[in-house]
């Protein structure tokens, strides 16, 4: 009775995988204008490999339009992390200088480099970086341009005064 529920539950599994692994994005490539860059990141996102857990790291929102994401990196000093923001993408990348000297009697502390990447949004900017106790902390602001914004539009009318629709700030 085990083996049968483990066996099923593979099954399903399986199914999942293969429906998840030939899901075909042309029709909404094909009807959405503008959102090709979404429908890449979700299809890339079906087809990875797992991804690697480590180090670990929270994302939070800290105000209406800024986000903060913290890494655990126990054992990085400053001079063993780069941050490089690219367009719509920042990669956080540790390399931990070997000790000389001493010999390890037991090694529970995690020394291997690693790199995790995150896909911004489009207009995401790092405003800061700190790293205090083993936590990296980037600090991420939405700096909307200023031709992006709503803005008041004049209505011109035939022999009447001009009328202005002021539209909210989204």
């Amino acid at each position: 009775m085990f083996t049968a529920a483990v066996s099923r539950w593979f099954h399903v599994a399986r199914r999942r995988m293969w429906i998840m692994s030939v899901l075909d994005f042309a029709p909404l490539y094909r009807s959405a204008v503008g959102f090709d860059r979404v429908l890449n990141l979700l299809q890339d996102s079906l087809q990875s490999a797992p991804i690697d857990n480590y180090p670990p790291y929270n994302i939070e929102k800290t105000g209406e339009q800024a986000y903060r994401i913290t890494l655990a990196v126990a054992g990085f000093g400053l001079d063993d992390i780069t941050i490089t923001a690219r367009p719509n993408q920042l990669l956080v990348a540790g390399k931990r200088q070997p000790r000389e000297g001493g010999q390890y009697l037991h090694q529970g502390i995690a020394s291997r480099g690693f790199e995790r990447r995150f896909e911004l949004a489009e207009h995401i900017e790092v405003t800061g970086a700190s790293l205090e106790n083993g936590i990296l902390a980037i600090e991420l602001k939405r700096e909307v341009p200023e031709a992006m914004k709503p803005r008041t539009i004049q209505i011109n009318g035939g022999s009447s005064k001009p009328k202005l629709i002021d539209q909210e700030a989204a």
